[in-house]
């Protein structure tokens, strides 16, 4: 008896699970139950598990009878001609979706060659077990799984042509790709989500080789010339939005310059953009501190009593002004109003971002390096043709990852640039290596991509024949402009007067324990005296009862609160953290007596 159970609820026993379970698929099939039922029989355990439940994956496969897939040629020319849609397929039974579990019931083949008298499905085209963006790599079935991975999300990442509409679009933290790009090398997917309408690269000429140690561990190097003829170039958005609040008593907020009398008024300097009606003009050039939009607000607290108090009628200062270590170019000013009617002001600004060190860029293999070094074109080695490369790879980013879809795709882009054409890389369906070496050779080159390079310092002609071909390169959103980071002295926290966290509030970094560990491991313990007082304080001590005492500097004079004037009270140096840990602790009532031995 085979226990069965609908969504893992026990509902009876089967006498004949094969059969049961077979008849449940062809009623399936044939329309007479709910399409999104999935039944799988685990024949380990001798059960039946029947599911219908919500969120579940269930992928469309093509349903194969003795040897036979049910989509024919009639069916295609159906679709062809409009007689008949995919619902109908899968009304018809021809198509059916399968979830995780019934699939362990099937044998799927690949393509309709491949179809055995045991085959159960057939994929409709084994593209189908990807994603969107996955389905995007090229020559992706000789890449390994996790860097076909890595690409897919690794294109999600890159710059290019978000929206055609983004002159008139207020968007957070957005950037756009001057010159993008179709790729050379694309797949059928390219096509079916319109993807020259929205590229997000561009094609260069990659060569794999080493250049003085400056592209080691993933690093690139860039040729100078081909930033300077605007690869890579984009630009980035961000807006400043204010909007005048109302409060209660019927005050609100009001932009404009602010008055010399205004609480918090910062100088004269930081308004100067701001016209008359506090609101910057477009194309004025903004740097870290400028007043992007002026603002005031009521005080903070009204009382009764204030109200006849004139210091209470000072309005305090509430503009918008340009972060710290952010610049760029005013480039749209928005006012408008929000749901409740409040003036709503809103200025984009734009920067130009050229590539730079430290900058990110990646193939669609999921091969991500930063800059390592900007080379100007006459250092640059070159091939016998006179080609300089775009972008200098290097080799050692190969044999570890195994991504040989990475160098099938810059073969690709060589037959498809000396062609005039575009290649058809889609994964598992895409044109054979080959045919492109065949092509490659017929154009004149040598087969295998290789060609004989130039040091472009010393024009030696090169031993090593150097790999080099066209291929779709992407700029990731990761510009180095946004995460540089560093600091002197600057703002503290109010409770524990340790330096702020963070880029945006100007905070310090952070040296850990693990940071810690690598001064003492150097010999450089000392270091640590000074990294570890960011927070140093000076506090009076009772010798006698080991809590802290009080330092009355009207009266010049240190008494314990617990002991009295008549005893020894001593200064000592201790973190402002530990200070607020023994306050902690007196709150719950715990005595913590700090014990004083002299440093001698």
């Amino acid at each position: 008896m085979t226990e069965a159970y609908l969504n893992s609820k026990f509902i009876g026993t089967v006498d004949d699970p094969n059969s049961f379970v077979a008849k449940v698929r062809d009623e399936r099939r044939a329309g007479s139950i709910v399409s999104n039922l999935n039944i799988y029989h685990n024949k380990k355990s001798d059960e039946i598990f029947i599911e219908t439940s919500k969120g579940r994956a269930r992928r469309p496969l093509i349903v194969v009878k003795e040897g036979q897939p049910l989509l024919t040629e009639k069916h295609l020319k159906q679709l062809e001609k409009n007689e008949i849609v995919w619902s109908d397929l899968v009304k018809q039974g021809v198509i059916e979706y399968l979830d995780a579990a019934e699939e362990e019931n099937t044998l799927v083949a690949f393509f309709e060659k491949d179809i055995t008298p045991e085959h159960t499905h057939l994929e409709i085209t084994p593209l189908g077990m990807f994603g969107l963006t996955t389905s995007l790599v090229p020559y992706g079935n000789f890449n390994q799984s996790t860097r076909v991975n890595a690409g897919s999300k690794n294109q999600k990442q890159a710059l290019g042509l978000y929206a055609s509409n983004y002159s008139v679009r207020m968007d957070m933290d957005v950037n756009l790709l001057h010159y993008p790009q179709a790729p050379i090398v694309n797949s059928i997917m390219h096509g079916i989500s319109d993807y020259e309408n929205h590229p997000a690269g561009q094609n260069i000429v990659v060569a794999v080789m080493s250049y003085k140690g400056y592209n080691m561990e993933d690093a690139i190097i860039l040729n100078k010339a081909s930033i300077e003829r605007g690869f890579g170039r984009s630009t980035y958005y961000r807006p400043s939005i204010s909007e005048e609040l109302r409060y209660s008593g019927g005050l609100i907020d009001q932009v404009s310059v602010p008055d010399k009398d205004v609480k918090g008024y910062k100088s004269e300097r930081d308004y100067r953009f701001l016209e008359q009606d506090g609101i910057i003009y477009p194309e004025a050039q903004v740097a870290e501190g400028d007043v992007v939009i002026g603002k005031t607000s009521p005080p903070r607290f009204l009382s009764s009593l204030e109200e006849y108090n004139l210091a209470a009628g000072t309005r305090r200062e509430s503009s918008v002004a340009m972060k710290h270590g952010e610049k760029g170019v005013v480039d749209f000013v928005l006012l408008t109003e929000n749901e409740e009617g409040n003036r709503l002001v809103q200025v984009r600004l734009r920067d130009e971002r050229i590539p730079e060190i430290g900058d990110k860029f990646t193939s669609r293999h999921g091969q991500k390096g930063v800059v390592g070094l900007i080379v100007p074109e006459s250092d640059m080695p070159f091939s016998v043709s006179g080609i300089v490369p775009d972008l200098i790879f290097s080799p050692h980013g190969i044999p570890s990852r195994m991504t040989i879809s990475h160098l099938l795709e810059i073969l690709g882009g060589k037959v498809g640039a000396l062609s005039g054409r575009q290649v058809n890389g889609t994964t598992f369906d895409a044109e054979p290596e080959e045919k492109l070496r065949e092509e490659l050779k017929s154009a004149g080159f040598r087969e295998n991509g290789v060609e004989t390079f130039y040091n472009g310092i010393t024009g030696e002609i090169m031993e090593a024949k150097i790999f080099v071909g066209s291929m779709y390169y992407l700029k990731l959103k990761h510009l180095v402009a946004n995460k540089i980071h560093s600091r002197a002295r600057g703002p503290i926290q109010l409770l524990t007067r340790q330096p702020t966290e963070g880029r945006a509030k100007e905070g310090g970094l952070r040296l850990g324990e693990m940071e810690k560990d690598t001064f003492v491991a150097h010999g450089a313990s000392l270091l640590l005296k000074e990294r570890f007082d960011s927070d140093k304080t000076i506090v009076p001590i009772c010798e006698n009862c080991g809590l802290i005492a009080i330092k009355d500097d009207y009266k010049n004079k240190s008494y314990c609160p617990v002991c009295g004037e008549n005893v020894e009270i001593n200064d000592v140096e201790i973190s402002y953290a530990f200070k607020l840990i023994l306050d902690e602790f007196k709150s719950l009532g715990i005595y913590q007596k700090l014990q004083l031995e002299n440093k001698y």
